[in-house]
C-alpha cells in the first residue's frame, strides 16, 4: 500500500467515525429535547393540578363560612318577620346572600312538597297530594346547588 491508499483509508475511517458520532450526537440531542418536552408536561400538569387545589381549597371555605352563618340568616328572618322596623335589611340582605352565591328554596303556603329541596317534619291530612302546609326553616342553595333543605310542616289534600 502505498503513503496516499493509506491517506484515503485513513480518510475514509476517520469520515466514517465522524459520522458515526454525529448520529450518535444526533441521537443524545434528540433524547434530550424529548426529556425537556417530558419536564415541561409534567410540570404544567403540576401547576394545574396546584391551581385546581387552590381553588377547591377556597371553595370549601367558602363554603364552610356560609355554612356557619345560616343560623345567623335564620335569627334575622325572625327579627325582620317580628319588628317591621327592620324590613330594610332585607333588601341589603338579599344583596350579600346573591353575592355569596345563596338563594333561598321557595317553599310557599300551598307549593308542592319536593323531598329534593324540602324536609318534612310533621304531615297531616290524609290525601294524595302532599303541600306545604307552613316553613318552619328556610332552606338555601349555593351556587345552584341544595345547601340546606327547608324545614316544612306538611299538608296531604286529596
Amino acid at each position: 500500500m502505498n503513503k496516499k491508499e493509506k491517506e484515503a483509508k485513513n480518510t475514509g475511517s476517520t469520515e466514517e467515525k465522524v459520522n458515526s458520532d454525529v448520529a450518535e450526537l444526533e441521537g443524545r440531542i434528540a433524547e434530550l429535547v424529548n426529556d425537556l418536552k417530558r419536564t415541561r408536561a409534567d410540570f404544567e400538569n403540576y401547576r394545574k393540578q396546584v391551581e385546581m387545589q387552590k381553588d377547591n381549597e377556597k371553595k370549601a371555605v367558602k363554603l364552610a363560612t356560609v355554612y356557619k352563618i345560616l343560623p345567623l340568616l335564620d335569627d334575622i328572618d325572625r327579627a325582620i318577620s317580628a319588628y317591621s322596623e327592620l324590613k330594610p335589611l332585607e333588601k341589603s340582605l338579599a344583596k350579600t346572600m346573591t353575592e355569596l352565591g345563596l338563594s333561598r328554596i321557595d317553599s310557599n303556603e300551598g307549593d308542592e312538597f319536593n323531598p329534593d329541596i324540602h324536609e318534612a317534619v310533621m304531615a297531616e291530612g290524609d290525601g294524595e297530594k302532599e303541600v306545604i302546609a307552613e316553613t318552619l326553616r328556610t332552606g338555601y342553595y349555593y351556587d345552584g346547588e341544595v345547601l340546606r333543605e327547608a324545614m316544612v310542616k306538611v299538608k296531604r289534600e286529596s
